[in-house]
């Protein structure tokens, strides 16, 4: 997959929740929420401030990360669900 998000966007693949719960029950998958853990697989060139300046991302390619329920768009590119969604969304970077 050759694609490269703009300024200050990152192109991101959902990790998928486990099917059990803690306590051993299986969960249906209407009843399972979109996961809000992901791998970053591109990123874009930084972000360009008013003044002309650009500042480098301070995520990179192969971070886990965290974010809202509701933040990105959601895009098909070579078969695969991805999200793409700015930087300023990510709500943070898994160690």
């Amino acid at each position: 997959m050759k694609v490269r998000p703009l300024h200050d966007r990152l192109l991101v693949r959902r990790l998928e929740e486990t099917e059990t719960a803690k306590g051993g029950i299986i969960i249906p998958d209407t009843a399972k929420e979109k996961p809000q853990q992901g791998e970053v697989l591109a990123i874009g060139n930084g972000k360009l401030l008013e003044n002309g300046t650009k500042v480098a991302l301070d995520i990179e390619v192969g971070d886990r990360i965290l974010f809202g329920k509701y933040t990105g768009t959601e895009v098909k590119i070579d078969g695969e669900d991805v999200l793409i969604l700015r930087e300023d969304e990510v709500l943070a970077v898994l160690a």
